[in-house]
């Protein structure tokens, strides 16, 4: 690398193409001379980067975390990859990401925007963002949603009420082929609707239809092969036809919730709070009367708190409940199991959260079904907040860090079949449900999702809910083996698509 050195410093002292300048720049870029990790702890390993290029050619580019599951095999649980000229810390393993995430939370706490989330967010809401603006939407957002009943009973009544309405969509298909998908959506997003906004909406609200759609489909593109090489390389594909989709999604849905805020500030009482949007108002209202200076309760962190909130809110929940419904069609034998246990403890009234722990089979279900579906497995990426370091390896400031929630739900270490559907790793001998210090389905630390308690008694009350009403079934024709549980490609891996069928048991 000296000789590098030396090399530039008397190409640079004699005339130059510009190419040639930035050619070597950027190769001094990839590759620096010393670094501090010499001095302060190991260099993390990893394989070799190619200029500019970095490590894609060893991607799979639609399924990267299969790539980074097997990297991890041979370069460690803590190693280092180039997406493209952006270098990458990838933590591999329960143990690693458990003291990454907890032990060393403040470390690996900030959020790593991406170029794609920062055209969508701008820094403001929830998920992406970071410093006082985060901390501080992210209290506001978890109090408000504690305030409106997330884990007590009156959220139990919102969803049961939302139960019956995912039940009678069911019911119209008399047992023939559909498509579970977008019912599932429409029943998710108006648990978070209604708390958000204090009401829900008819599955056949036209600007409720396209919000739950452009939602999805903007979660699903953000997966997508080129916006990946837009991340890495946004001065080069700034114009490519998936971040255009995206960007006229977001506008379109930023008009529609700026609408629906409007509606309500006209009617907002200061005295009762319908939502978390009428609790947002009346604190914005209160620090302007107060005259605080650079607030961060603002119309743009009130829009963009809603979108994140009804878009992860929507789609992870829904997700897990439509890979719930396949795998009951898939593995028939343990949806028997699961009908049994709800016919012998339930009957025929309606399930309630405390019959939770009267029913360890199901739950265990639910929760395999999370473990395998996997249906973040990169996590949101993070970024170090300052210097480190972790396991010996000297990470840098400003690093991103990738949280490998797949080779925590897959650990070999962790799990006796990683790799099979297999409820019983909840369970004990005796049959009772066991938690699972590796089952990071919500990921963990200060970004764990803030959502959890809420979407646990969703998956919980509209699986059994579904499960006391219905038998799933492949479409006639199709045996259960041919059902696919290959998972479509996108930022959330979600079933490909399907249709089944829900029989009736009444």
């Amino acid at each position: 690398m000296e000789l590098l050195k030396d090399f530039a410093f008397s190409y640079f002292s004699s005339p130059i193409t510009v190419m040639g300048a930035g050619i070597i720049l950027l190769v001094l870029y990839l590759f620096p001379a010393t670094s501090t990790s010499a001095v302060l702890g190991k260099e993390t390993p990893g394989p070799r980067p190619l200029p500019l290029l970095g490590n894609l050619l060893q991607l799979d580019f639609k399924r990267p975390y299969k790539t980074l599951c097997e990297l991890s095999k041979k370069h460690g649980s803590v190693f280092t990859v180039y997406f493209g000229p952006k270098k990458v810390v990838v933590l591999a393993g329960y143990k690693t990401v458990k003291e990454a995430l907890v032990s060393y939370a403040e470390e690996f706490g900030d959020r790593d925007i991406s170029p794609i989330f920062y055209d969508i967010n701008r820094g403001h809401g929830i998920l992406f963002a970071n410093g006082d603006s985060w901390k501080e939407m992210r209290r506001f957002a978890l109090a408000t949603l504690r305030d409106f009943g997330m884990g007590k009973r009156v959220a139990e009544e919102k969803i049961l009420e939302e139960c019956g309405h995912l039940i009678q969509t069911f019911e119209k298909h008399n047992g023939k082929p559909f498509d579970t998908t977008c019912p599932i959506n429409y029943a998710a997003s108006n648990i978070i609707s209604s708390i958000v906004y204090g009401s829900r909406f008819e599955y056949n609200d036209p600007r409720f239809r396209n919000l739950v759609s452009r939602a999805k489909e903007t979660i699903h593109i953000t997966g997508s092969v080129t916006i990946q090489l837009y991340n890495m390389f946004p001065w080069l594909v700034k114009w490519i036809k998936n971040r255009r989709l995206i960007l006229r999604n977001v506008k379109k849905t930023v008009r529609d919730v700026k609408d629906l805020i409007q509606h309500l500030k006209g009617t907002l009482n200061p005295q009762i709070c319908r939502g978390l949007v009428d609790c947002f108002l009346i604190r914005k209202q209160k620090e302007e009367d107060s005259c605080v200076m650079n607030t961060n309760f603002n119309e743009d962190n009130l829009v963009f708190t809603v979108t994140n909130l009804f878009a992860a809110g929507t789609d992870t929940t829904a997700t897990t409940l439509s890979w719930c419904l396949l795998l009951m069609a898939r593995y028939p034998h343990i949806q028997d199991q699961v009908q049994e246990e709800l016919a012998r403890v339930i009957g025929s009234r309606e399930v309630r959260v405390d019959d939770r722990k009267n029913l360890p089979f199901t739950d265990a279900v639910i929760h395999e079904t999370q473990r395998m579906a996997n249906i973040i497995p990169m996590s949101l990426p993070h970024k170090t907040s300052r210097d480190v370091i972790f396991q010996g390896y000297f990470i840098k400031e400003g690093t991103t860090i990738f949280p490998l929630l797949s080779s925590v739900l897959y650990d070999e270490s962790e799990w006796e079949s990683p790799y099979t559907f297999n409820p019983f790793h909840f369970l004990d001998k005796e049959g009772k449900f066991i938690r699972r210090d590796a089952f990071l389905p919500f990921s963990a630390g200060r970004r764990v999702c803030l959502g959890e308690s809420l979407a646990k008694m969703e998956l919980f009350l509209f699986f059994t809910s579904l499960l006391q009403r219905f038998r799933f079934t492949p479409p006639p024709g199709v045996s259960v083996e041919e059902l696919n549980l290959t998972p479509a490609t996108g930022f959330v891996l979600a079933p490909s698509p399907h249709e089944l069928c829900a029989v009736s048991l009444q």
